[in-house]
């Protein structure tokens, strides 16, 4: 395709009083901090709920809770840093995530606990979006991709640690512990965006311009559209398999309000003039494909960094921090690699189009490599598998932060930072919902199959089982336990195999479908990458 001309990136502002990789690592350690909450209370569950004496399905509602008001208030930061500031905004939700994060870990019922984490969704959901609009705003081009490689670290490494760390809290500590240790890293985040972070001048423009020319009202019609639909549709993702689906009537109703609000959204957004969801943005071709690939990003890192822990605590015994300890070699090859991929995007190197397409077929061969292991697979091969996938994660995120800002303007960077965020976000909670309801279809399926054509009555069975039964008489059982032991040692064999069949079957259908996204790439249209940086800071 023809290249297109890049639009004006940031005209030259004021130089930063302050190094800017100080800023970049003041913003990143409170999304970090964010990140981290998405599943450090995962395997804590069990313990808080005997701790507030409630039932495990019960306490489930403290991870929905938090990601869906997380889902309502992340495609609403753009305006929101828009009225109140971008630092002011900043600031206040770490204040906001900091204190819920107390109340959380004091709460004395599972009420206070729910109310806590609403609040501290709330306060998290606009990190991540600002923290990326700063970094846009805080580095010239020459050095952004640098920039982005700071910001994969962080968002791929943070929920991929989190298991590990809230199983570590948890069985040496307390579960509440899993809460309070982010009040000291928020306020020492408090602290250093109090000192470091500021607007810059073309942000404070346009929110003054805006202000002038009255254009910054308050999109009320917008934001109780979307913040309707985006907690119906996190909601009916967390619960759907635990309620069957389209079999429940409450998953019905959630499904048609959150239908209604986003067609309704879309059609109220695109015609008013300061919309909270800049629809518009996705005009741009660059833009729109990169909104797709953030999406698949965020299905395919969160669908198997739920299911492998699950996977290994299930059907090969490891602990909570064991399976957890599987992911810990992916986030240190992202951390490796994802500095080099910037370098090798900012020398011109290689360009960012075919470094996406290259890291999503690794990604895709990473995916169909983990559907090919078996009961017998050993620790070993899936920390492999797990490198093998970070490193496509390590060359992915960088080309495609470059890709989804290459034809914007500066005025428009700070909007579509909620856009990405919020792709990046459904594809999570679309993924974790896919993962978890095909595993346990294809369980069934697998296990109905092997059923038929292994039938309890069938004659190979019944002397496999009457052998077992035998050897256990000669180890002093009766003959009424012997045969009833006998019955589900069979019974576990075949659910676990039928179970590991079920996640194969998940794994291979993630690899296929990043593979059937990536041509995608080759609709990409060019555009210049700012040369090679300076060697000062």
């Amino acid at each position: 395709m023809g290249a297109v001309q890049t639009l004006p990136q940031q005209a030259a502002s004021t130089k930063p009083a302050v190094n800017p990789w100080v800023v970049a690592l003041t913003v990143t350690l409170a999304t970090f901090m964010e990140l981290l909450d998405t599943s450090i209370a995962n395997v804590s569950l069990p313990h808080i709920a005997g701790g507030l004496g409630r039932s495990f399905d019960e306490v489930t509602w403290i991870l929905t809770t938090y990601l869906v008001a997380n889902a309502v208030v992340l495609p609403m930061s753009a305006w929101l840093s828009r009225v109140f500031g971008r630092k002011n905004y900043y600031m206040a939700c770490v204040t906001l995530f900091t204190i819920t994060s107390f109340f959380c870990g004091i709460a004395p019922s599972l009420g206070i606990m729910l109310f806590s984490r609403v609040l501290q969704g709330i306060g998290g959901g606009g990190l991540a979006p600002v923290e990326q609009a700063i970094l846009i705003d805080t580095f010239p081009p020459a050095k952004r991709a640098s920039a982005f490689a700071l910001y994969t670290v962080a968002i791929v490494t943070a929920p991929a640690i989190g298991p590990v760390l809230g199983g570590w809290i948890t069985d040496n500590y307390n579960w509440r512990w899993v809460f309070l240790i982010n009040i000291p890293i928020g306020i020492l985040s408090l602290y250093l965006t109090n000192r470091f972070v500021h607007d810059p001048p073309t942000f404070e423009e346009e929110r003054s311009s805006a202000r002038r020319g009255g254009r910054l009202k308050i999109d009320t019609v917008g934001i109780s559209l979307i913040a309707l639909g985006s907690a119906a549709l996190e909601i009916l993702l967390d619960r759907g398999q635990i309620d069957d689906w389209f079999g429940s009537t409450f998953i019905c109703w959630l499904f048609a309000i959150a239908l209604a609000c986003f067609i309704a959204a879309i059609y109220w957004e695109l015609k008013v003039d300061d919309p909270i969801l800049e629809l518009r943005l996705l005009r741009y071709p660059n833009f729109a494909i990169a909104s797709t690939f953030y999406f698949v990003f965020g299905f395919g890192l969160f669908a198997t960094t739920t299911m492998i822990p699950q996977l290994l605590q299930s059907l090969y015994g490891y602990r909570a921090i064991d399976a957890g300890l599987v992911l810990g070699p992916g986030a240190l090859v992202i951390t490796l690699f994802a500095p080099v991929g910037a370098q090798l995007v900012q020398r011109k190197i290689i360009s960012p189009k075919l470094l996406l397409g290259i890291s999503l077929l690794t990604l895709s061969g990473a995916l169909i490599y983990y559907s090919n292991f078996t009961l017998q697979t050993d620790y070993r091969h899936y920390v492999l598998a797990r490198a093998y996938q970070g490193l496509g994660y390590a060359f992915f995120f960088v080309p495609l932060n470059v890709m989804a800002y290459s034809q914007l303007k500066p005025n428009e960077n700070n909007r579509a930072s909620s856009l990405t965020n919020l792709f990046r976000n459904w594809g999570g909670s679309f993924g974790i919902s896919f993962a978890t309801t095909l595993s346990e279809r294809r369980q069934s399926y697998h296990q109905s199959v092997m059923s038929a054509n292994l039938p309890a009555s069938g004659a190979w069975l019944q002397e496999s089982i009457h052998r077992t039964a035998n050897f256990l008489m000669s180890q002093g059982y009766s003959k009424v336990d012997a045969t009833r032991a006998a019955y589900l040692s069979y019974y576990q064999q075949l659910d676990a195999q039928t179970r590991l069949l079920g996640f194969m079957d998940v794994f291979r259908a993630l690899g296929w479908f990043t593979l059937a996204v990536a041509p995608l790439v080759l609709l990409v249209r060019k555009f210049h990458v700012a040369g090679k940086p300076t060697e000062g800071h």
